[in-house]
């Protein structure tokens, strides 16, 4: 069965610089990966369902934000995994201190039988595209690359 992944790809003008919305997977898994672990807000949702819709629920699950705007259709992108990831972008401005995500739980550490409770996001930053590009998971960096070209904006 195809799974499929909706997000957002919020991004700002900070003094003059374009600057784009990343997150930081909480859990054991990623706390200690920083470039290539980053991606923008976004969750799955079933065949059927409205994507957009899909990717306004997980932004406001994993930040806590309910973002409001033009939402501008990107281009789907096909992951390794096969899983397929529709994003909109959308520009907006939000404190990224006052994120608030929403938990999961998994048996940790491995085989112990304890289940521990973790931030789906650990942190959320603001990130100019240059170095958004570096931060991103390779298979998202197409968005960001997009969105640098419906904006007319080259990186410096």
């Amino acid at each position: 069965m195809k799974k499929f992944s909706a997000g957002l790809l919020v991004y700002r003008f900070k003094n003059n610089k374009l600057e784009v919305l990343l997150v930081h997977p909480g859990g054991p898994f990623w706390a200690k990966k920083d470039e290539g672990a980053w991606s923008i807000p976004k969750g799955e949702y079933l065949e059927g369902e409205d994507p957009l819709l899909a990717a306004k629920r997980e932004f406001l699950e994993e930040t806590g934000y309910e973002i409001n705007g033009n939402f501008r259709k990107l281009t789907p992108l096909k992951q390794h995994s096969g899983k397929i990831i529709s994003a909109w972008a959308v520009e907006g401005d939000l404190n990224v201190n006052n994120i608030k995500s929403n938990t999961f739980t998994i048996e940790w550490p491995p085989h112990s039988g304890k289940v521990a409770e973790f931030l789906e996001i650990d942190r959320a930053e603001w990130f100019t595209v240059d170095i958004a590009i570096k931060k991103i998971l390779k298979g998202q960096a197409g968005f960001i690359e997009e969105l640098c070209d419906i904006l007319n904006y080259k990186v410096k």
